[in-house]
């Protein structure tokens, strides 16, 4: 079956954070948006499908993951990514963010030294400063082609933290880390006793060409000393069901876990994320497949268009996401001017870089997730501002 990722949908007046709280966030309800990282294509017809024929039961009481909806995901793990997981590692968690939010609050407590590495998602850094915890920036070093773990600093942040909360592949730079980057990393933690939470919701869009390595995979050791997150969500649109998966090796250290989810309430969930979340890890891979060329199209035209047109915008294309880092500090304006320019005056919605760290200031992040036409006004807009 070949999809329509061209068609666009209207998502307007639907409670939708990306087009309805634009003037909010922008202060400009006319922004071209293009920031939360949900995609603006249809979910695909075989999750849609599932969902609808189990809404058509006229009772939506309390319902439990059964070993089918656990072994689909164990599936595609192995489909996708060579991962043997046994569903016995698995746990529910609501969300990823709330996944390794409350897996601070089980594994650390208030003074706990935690590393990110920035820039990076901003519930990184919320999870670890909203409970008290004390924040350890492993900054990332853009080497000139491309982002690299600063390994130097981390061996010396190590000696006091408790816990190192890893983007695998990383957002916003959109790094696929390589095998050995992974070992080097997991090295330093295993020697110093620091804790590895992996979050590896966007390990399913790696980029034609790339490789996701799930950490726990690197070698048993490596597996004891981790907890990864796993979602459909980002992979088929599905981030409204609030369903994840936790995958524990270590037995003690999953007990810990599914403790805590289950004192916070937490463990339930809902009904539809159940039946998407299955739907998707059984039937989705060709869908994902066609998904991955045409994000990687739009990609490559935003490339060639700021090269050809814009080039005091510096970027990197992604390995993995479908979103692009782009560095504005060439034009020599200061954090709050690129802002007006960017929401005012080219009357685009992205994400301010500021907000994924200090290490961002300067920088944009932009959603491709999304039909070429969108993409291709958003660069007119760019370029009548900025070029």
């Amino acid at each position: 079956m070949k999809y329509d990722f061209d068609k666009i949908i209207n998502r307007a007046d639907t409670n939708c954070v990306k087009y309805d709280l634009r003037k909010q966030v922008f202060g400009n309800p006319d922004v071209l948006p293009m920031w939360v990282a949900d995609m603006d294509f249809e979910t695909p017809d075989f999750v849609r499908k599932a969902v609808i024929e189990r809404a058509e039961h006229p009772v939506y009481g309390y319902h439990f993951k059964d070993e089918p909806y656990f072994q689909s995901i164990a599936g595609w793990l192995k489909r996708r990514h060579q991962w043997e997981v046994p569903t016995e590692w698995m746990s529910f968690t609501p969300g990823v963010v709330c996944g390794f939010t409350m897996a601070v609050m089980a594994f650390t407590q208030p003074g706990d030294e935690i590393i990110i590495q920035p820039p990076v998602y901003p519930p990184f850094h919320h999870a670890v400063s909203s409970h008290g915890r004390k924040l350890v920036y492993n900054t990332l070093v853009d080497r000139g082609d491309g982002y690299e773990i600063n390994f130097d600093q981390l061996a010396e942040q190590a000696k006091t933290a408790k816990m190192l909360i890893l983007c695998n592949p990383h957002n916003p730079v959109g790094r696929c880390w390589t095998r050995n980057e992974l070992l080097l990393l997991g090295e330093i933690c295993l020697k110093n006793h620091v804790l590895v939470i992996s979050d590896e919701i966007h390990c399913d869009l790696v980029l034609p060409g790339y490789k996701h390595t799930p950490f726990a995979t690197l070698g048993h050791q490596y597996a004891m000393n981790c907890i990864t997150f796993h979602a459909a969500s980002k992979t088929f649109n599905l981030a409204g069901l609030a369903t994840s998966t936790a995958i524990i090796p270590n037995e003690n250290l999953r007990k810990t876990y599914v403790a805590y989810v289950e004192d916070m309430e937490a463990h339930l969930g809902n009904i539809f994320g159940k039946v998407s979340t299955q739907a998707a890890m059984t039937y989705g891979d060709e869908w994902l497949g066609q998904l991955l060329d045409y994000v990687q199209g739009n990609i490559d035209y935003v490339s060639g268009f700021l090269t050809a047109n814009l080039p005091k915008v510096k970027f990197h294309k992604p390995q993995a996401t479908y979103m692009m880092w782009l560095d504005f500090n060439g034009y020599g304006l200061s954090e709050e001017e690129l802002w007006q320019k960017m929401t005012q005056e080219a009357q685009l919605g992205f994400n301010r870089g500021k907000d994924f760290g200090e290490a961002g200031s300067g920088f944009f992040r932009i959603n491709l997730a999304c039909p070429r036409t969108t993409v291709e006004e958003a660069m007119r807009r760019l370029k009548a501002v900025f070029g």
